[in-house]
């Protein structure tokens, strides 16, 4: 089974890359949030989920372990292909599909193209208590301190930095250290963008 790919990009569009490895070009799907942190780069490390089948083989690809984890729950849901998988990635940050599932918030669920009112229903009961058991305490903790995520996300996304790249970073620091101040959370992000 194929973890990673690590080579040149001789193509990158929002919907997939090719990616040179030893003279081999691997076509491989991604979300829009990869595409976003992929932009304007020669060469990556690009994290893969292979699905092989009778009649296709097809490589996935995100530009982190937290994303492939989410793509990997979601497909496991009944209903949930690879192709829904990617487009709710596509549409929502990683972290805003764990916060709705864990909130049971079928609203933000449905907002993606192809996900109706069962399906959604569906995601939330069947990976909730998943999720709940991946992320402990520590990891609601950063969710229930918004205020000064919302203000840091907010300085940084008029300074030019992509919303979902933003949340990830800052949901990393908040992780890391519970306790910064606003500032001290923009500095880090800057250093981590």
């Amino acid at each position: 089974m194929i973890d990673y790919i690590r080579g040149k990009l001789t193509e990158v569009t929002p919907t997939f890359i090719v990616i040179d490895n030893e003279g081999i070009g691997y076509h491989v799907s991604i979300s829009l949030s990869t595409f976003t942190r992929l932009e304007g780069k020669d060469e990556c490390k690009i994290l893969v989920h292979e699905i092989i089948r009778e009649d296709s083989y097809q490589l996935f690809g995100f530009a982190d372990k937290e994303e492939r984890d989410i793509f990997r729950l979601l497909i496991s849901v009944t209903g949930v292909g690879a192709s829904t998988a990617r487009m709710m990635l596509s549409s929502l940050s990683y972290d805003e599909i764990e916060k709705a599932i864990l909130g049971s918030d079928v609203n933000t669920l449905k907002s993606v193209k192809g996900i109706g009112l069962k399906t959604a229903q569906r995601i939330i009961v069947d990976l909730k208590d998943k999720l709940g058991k991946q992320t402990g305490t520590g990891e609601i903790f950063a969710f229930t301190n918004n205020t000064k995520r919302e203000e840091a996300l907010s300085a940084l996304v008029m300074l030019g930095f992509g919303r979902s790249a933003v949340l990830k970073v800052l949901d990393r620091i908040i992780r890391e250290e519970k306790n910064l101040t606003v500032e001290d959370m923009i500095k880090r992000a800057l250093k981590s963008l």
